[in-house]
């Protein structure tokens, strides 16, 4: 069993594109090396390619991370915004219950007030 260079060299590039550590590149150079199978040109065309979009893979999860995380947060503004409004609805409703309330206690003191005004004016005229 031998170290093969080229292979070597090749996982350690893979590595490091698709990860962007150095330690993980420099593990899968190793291991790489010690696995054999040799170096060609297509496999390294086609293990910086695959690296590549590997990397690709991992910057569009990325982003639909972000994504997710500002749906998240649009979301849960939304759901705060709607508490608001709720709350002020009850209150304006409320407010308006209380002053249709006192329109009618006003109402019913008025009935009462021209009621005594006319026995009033009935014993005044008598």
């Amino acid at each position: 069993m031998g170290f093969n260079i080229g292979s070597a060299l090749l996982g350690g590039i893979t590595g490091f594109l698709e990860t962007g550590n150095p330690v993980g590149a420099a593990a899968m150079g190793i291991a790489g090396g010690l696995a054999g199978g040799g170096a060609t040109g297509a496999n390294l065309a086609g293990g910086i390619g695959n690296a590549g979009l590997g990397a690709l893979n991992a910057s569009d999860e990325a982003f639909q991370l972000y994504m997710y995380g500002e749906q998240i947060r649009h979301q849960e503004q939304m759901q705060v915004q709607s508490e608001a409004f709720d709350e002020m609805m009850d209150e304006k409703s409320e407010q308006m219950r209380e002053v249709n309330t006192l329109r009618d206690v006003q109402m019913a003191q008025r009935k009462a007030d021209n009621a005594i005004t006319k026995k009033f004016i009935e014993s005044i005229t008598e």
